[in-house]
């Protein structure tokens, strides 16, 4: 029998996705013209042609590690992952700092061929609108004055991260929305019909689609794609990654069309070990084998007195397997910072 898992948590890419099943029948998307959705992806593959892939995405996604030893614990994340590919569903993602949230969204982007992530970071000012798309009134305003009559409204228009991921593909894109327990009250709520419906309009192009129906407009990583009737319909949902650091609750209609993962985070000196060999080589564990077991060993000594990030760990690492790091005297000092509790009141 042909193995679940579409994505397997083992930073080796594949194209299993190729074999994701059709959704579920109350998970199905309207999509837009078959043509359209052939010229979109040839665009995006000859984008992808023309530009190296992201090095630093690339980079984390290959190195992210579940951070746990407890095979339970690292199948549920895979498991969660993989429901969320199966039912079209965003998947809200929970932890301590330094557990993986965000790693997550790169790595399945990575493991699975999917491109580069389109993220987008929440504060408390954020708006829908903001992750849909964005007009620039004023430059079309100036640009008129200036005796500029074109007709291109297009020009612009960018679509937002949000706007990107869903645009009519054949495959998923994967959008983190980051830290979406900063956002203003009101943003959890006004992302339900979206993630419900799968689409959106832009009115600018709507009010147009009489005279002018297909409107090219820039995406959020620099492709120009045709709106048709100044409407965004998906044809694959994406893989829509949240993370939450716990800060706030949110109501149950959006809990509701989320699937919900806690990431683990209770690794041992042999996870820890790996995470390093992960970012930061094997030949850096090998040559400073007995300092790197010694900072592991003091980091968990610490863990049960505050939250640490892994982030603390590696930082400390660095610095002191470095060919020129500092005196040992520095050394001692420079670890200890660098290792303070998050929660520490000297920074108060």
């Amino acid at each position: 029998m042909t193995d679940w898992k579409i994505f397997k948590g083992n930073s080796e890419p594949h194209n299993d996705i190729n074999r994701l099943p059709p959704p579920p029948s109350w998970r199905k998307f309207i999509g837009t013209d078959e043509a359209i959705v052939r010229e979109i992806e040839q665009r995006w593959q000859k984008f992808c042609e023309r530009v190296d892939e992201k090095v630093r995405d690339k980079e984390r996604g290959q190195s992210f590690r579940i951070h746990t030893d407890k095979i339970n614990d690292r199948n549920s994340v895979i498991n969660m992952v993989n429901a969320a590919l199966y039912l079209r569903r965003p998947l809200l993602v929970t932890g301590k700092p330094g557990t993986g949230k965000t790693s997550l969204a790169y790595a399945v982007a990575y493991e699975l061929k999917l491109g580069t992530v389109l993220p987008w970071y929440i504060t408390a000012r954020s708006t829908l609108q903001e992750g849909l798309y964005r007009y620039d009134a004023i430059a079309r305003l100036q640009d008129v004055q200036m005796g500029d009559k074109s007709k291109d409204i297009g020009r612009y228009i960018q679509l937002g991260a949000l706007g990107t991921a869903l645009l009519p593909a054949r495959r998923p894109r994967v959008l983190l929305i980051d830290e979406i327990d900063k956002s203003d009250i009101n943003l959890p709520n006004d992302l339900l019909n979206l993630f419900e419906e799968g689409e959106f309009e832009i009115p600018e192009l709507s009010r147009i689609a009489k005279e002018v129906n297909r409107v090219e407009v820039r995406t959020y990583d620099g492709i120009d794609v045709p709106i048709i009737n100044g409407r965004v319909r998906c044809h694959n949902f994406p893989l829509i990654v949240l993370t939450n650091n716990g800060e706030r609750d949110f109501p149950p209609a959006f809990l509701r069309r989320c699937l919900r993962l806690n990431m683990p985070y209770e690794p041992d000196a042999k996870a820890l070990k790996d995470i390093v060999k992960a970012h930061l080589g094997n030949d850096v564990v090998t040559q400073d084998k007995a300092k790197i077991e010694q900072l592991i060993e003091k980091f968990i000594q610490l863990r049960p007195g505050g939250d640490l990030a892994t982030d603390q760990l590696l930082n400390a690492i660095y610095i002191v397997t470095r060919e020129f790091k500092p005196e040992a005297g520095d050394e001692k000092d420079l670890v200890e910072v660098l290792m303070k509790y998050l929660t520490s009141a000297e920074d108060r």
